[in-house]
């Protein structure tokens, strides 16, 4: 016979808004010894109860997919067969037997926020429990009236609904039988009765856009970079070289996916000389013209280039070449698609309930609610999760100054102060410094990188030390130098006979270039929207552009911080940046009439990182005033300026630029003490696609007097160009003092 049931139970079941479907879905003991099996199979023609034993019972249909029977005894031990349309009988062992995945120490850190690994319980997880095979999933829905599981497995119906645990706001289920590549949403019934399909905001795989489902996924790789783990961690970053080539992946060779570059990205980056490589956003985003700078999955590669372990992959094989990996990652703001984060439970979430605060006005997205703490726990495991499951070695932090500022981009009225009446972000504050402490904490030798646009101070300042504006540091590692980056680029793009007049504009970089440790990027920003190419905002012809972009390069490569620059522009492609396209490789071809000019640009880059890599006096105190000084900053209707840079064993490096079309002859330089000087590095060299004006092999350093220096020599600066010196070690041995005049 079939034990009753409450009814109630029943319709919230059936209508998914039942917080506790175990409680009735199952086996159940009754009151007179037996056990009453519930199974919710909506698809299925028949179903079969069968015990260990092998004795069945078939269970009787009541509505809508609910099987109920009663079984002898009260072991609770068994498995269905189900039969469908198809007429065939499949076993399906029964998962609302099976006591929750997560437990209490997990719930608590998932309630306080201070779950570091929240990817290993939430999320899907394939796992065997008492010999079952199947999968797992938990959610963070804690508005929600009842969830549901749907996907491939069951027709994307109502088969699975999930219990509530507690007051977590977590949702759970062990599903039997469903294995990794089964593709899954979460259906989400809202206190005001909708239902919501969503993705899983854990889901560490995702269907292909425009696709949108979640995908099951267990990782198989094995890494082969245990020794670049080992070691990324062990020297000061701001000490060591660091120059990074930016990457839009999808499309630096359009058509290969994750394994196909990486057998082609590590050898061009190492050909090219660049430490790094900087990835745009590679987590799943659902339109491809956002770049992936509108997330919707923070623990996901997107599959656009293949699967997690193809992109684990490539990382490396980046690794093997010796480059480090540097991903832009997004906790700023995120899209408003129906099937992803934006009022994920019915109700403001992952968003700000405050409009006024959840509505970012510059890009039609939400911003996060970085004073909730399950948010903050959600960023930043993701930051963790990247850095430790993909052992990605940095991550440059998008947008940081949108979310320090309450009022950014908003005028007066649109926006609240916060407690004392400022417009700094403070819930924002908290969640940066929790995010740099917890990277290096949990991640030794990973960077964080800030993509910040104002003059916050302390950016890159330890989180433990208080500044004259009463907040902590925000622990960041390098800071993202837009100062410099503006002011460089429109000093540049004047013709050289107005430069004189903003001399001010290449030189302010290096009153503050010890403030904070820098980044200098010439970046995917500059070379979009309608900005034209690098090499297109110079002023004159195709060989007056090349040359100034030339110069601009040397100049960045020797300026105090790392440097960055865009693809592409490593070899001057004279247009913008097109997602779809990528690089303009054809001008790199011989048949391309100007070839021979964009390969010497690139030529140009290598041999700067080459040189870059092998002078110490470019890195080693690039943090330290005393890396740095002046020769001579003011020659401003000359469009020259000079400086040195020196290393910890004080060996210097002196650079000269020239930002005139005018070949200066008996130019001369005051230079540190020693008497004979060679030049390493020329942009005007005809390698380059330069005009071949340089200085003698041996420059000597006589004793007159010049730039407050005791020595100084007269040189020959190349039109738009700059040239570095190096002291000649040794030569100095074959030339007596007198022989070291003037000349």
């Amino acid at each position: 016979m079939t034990a009753p049931h409450p009814d109630a139970d029943l319709d919230r079941i059936l209508v998914g808004a039942h917080h506790d479907p175990h409680s009735f879905l199952g086996a159940h003991p009754t009151a007179d010894g037996h056990t009453v099996v519930r199974a919710l199979k909506p698809l299925a023609r028949a179903v079969v109860a069968v015990r260990p034993s092998g004795e069945r019972t078939r269970l009787t249909h009541e509505r809508d997919g609910l099987f109920t029977g009663t079984l002898p005894g009260t072991a609770a031990d068994h498995h269905l067969l189900v039969t469908y349309d198809d007429g065939v009988e499949r076993i399906h062992h029964d998962g609302y037997r099976f006591p929750p995945t997560l437990g209490a120490i997990d719930l608590h850190l998932v309630s306080e926020g201070r779950h570091e690994l929240l990817w290993r319980v939430l999320g899907s997880h394939v796992r065997t429990l008492d010999g079952v095979t199947g999968t797992s999933f938990a959610v963070w829905a804690p508005n929600a009236q009842g969830v549901r599981v749907i996907g491939d497995f069951n027709g994307w119906g109502a088969e699975h609904p999930m219990r509530s645990l507690g007051a977590s706001g977590v949702w759970e289920l062990f599903v039997p039988d469903v294995g990794a590549g089964t593709r899954y949403k979460y259906e989400i019934h809202t206190r005001d009765g909708r239902l919501l399909q969503k993705a899983d905001p854990l889901a560490r795989a995702a269907e292909t856009p425009p696709a949108t489902a979640s995908v099951v996924h267990t990782s198989a790789y094995a890494w082969g970079d245990a020794a670049w783990m080992a070691t990324r961690g062990g020297e000061d970053c701001h000490g060591r070289p660091m120059s990074v080539y930016e990457v839009h992946l999808p499309s630096w060779r359009p058509g290969l996916g994750y394994r196909q570059l990486a057998g082609e990205l590590p050898a061009y980056v190492t050909e090219l000389g660049f430490t790094h490589v900087e990835f745009m956003p590679v987590m799943e985003y659902p339109f491809g013209g956002s770049w992936g700078y509108q997330v919707t999955g923070f623990f996901a590669p997107t599959s656009r280039l293949g699967g997690p372990d193809d992109f684990r992959y490539l990382i490396d094989s980046l690794h093997a070449a010796g480059i480090g990996v540097i991903l832009d990652w997004v906790p700023a703001h995120f899209p408003k698609d129906d099937f992803a984060l934006a009022r994920f439970d019915g109700e403001p979430l992952y968003e700000p309930a405050d409009p006024r605060r959840a509505h970012h006005p510059d890009w039609g997205t939400l911003e996060f609610d970085h004073g909730r703490r399950e948010v903050r726990n959600f960023l930043v495991a993701s930051a963790v999760h990247w850095c430790t499951e993909f052992h990605v070695d940095a991550l440059r932090v998008d947008a940081v100054a949108s979310m320090l500022y309450l009022d950014y981009s908003r005028p007066d009225g649109a926006w609240s102060p916060n407690e004392h009446g400022g417009h700094q972000n403070l819930d924002a504050v908290a969640f940066l410094q929790e995010l740099t402490d917890t990277v290096r904490r949990t991640a030794p030798g990973a960077l964080t990188i800030a993509e910040e646009s104002t003059a916050w101070p302390g950016v890159t300042r330890p989180t433990y030390e208080t500044g004259d504006d009463g907040f902590g540091g925000l622990g960041f590692d390098l800071k993202w130098n837009l100062g410099w980056m503006h002011d460089t680029l429109d000093y540049l793009a004047r013709d050289p006979v107005h430069r004189a007049w903003h001399h001010d504009e290449i030189t302010f970089s290096l009153v503050y270039a010890h403030s904070e440790h820098y980044l200098l990027p010439l970046s995917h920003d500059e070379v979009v929207h309608g900005k034209g190419a690098l090499v297109s905002k110079l002023p004159g012809d195709w060989w007056r552009r090349r040359a100034t972009l030339r110069a601009l390069y040397a100049y960045m490569w020797a300026h105090p911080g790392k440097q960055l620059l865009f693809m592409g522009q490593e070899f001057a492609q004279g247009e913008e940046f097109d997602h779809d396209a990528g690089p303009q490789w054809r001008v790199l071809d011989e048949g391309w009439p100007s070839h021979a000019d964009h390969r010497g640009v690139r030529t140009l880059v290598g041999d700067l990182n080459a040189r870059y890599r092998a002078t110490p006096a470019l890195w080693e105190l690039d943090s330290d005033p005393a890396g740095f000084s002046w020769i001579d900053a003011s020659h401003a209707e000359a469009n020259v300026l000079s400086f040195v840079r020196r290393d910890r064993a004080g060996r210097p490096l002196a650079v000269v630029a020239n930002f005139s079309p005018v070949v200066r002859t008996g130019y001369r330089v005051g230079l540190p003490d020693a008497p004979v000087w060679r030049e390493v590095l020329n942009t005007d060299d005809e390698a380059y696609g330069g005009s071949g004006v340089g200085n003698d092999r041996v420059i000597r350093a006589g004793r007159t007097p010049w730039h407050g220096r005791t020595r100084s020599a007269a040189l020959t600066l190349p039109p738009l160009a700059v040239v570095w010196l190096e002291p000649a070690e040794g030569a100095a041995h074959d030339l007596e003092e007198d022989d070291l005049d003037d000349h």
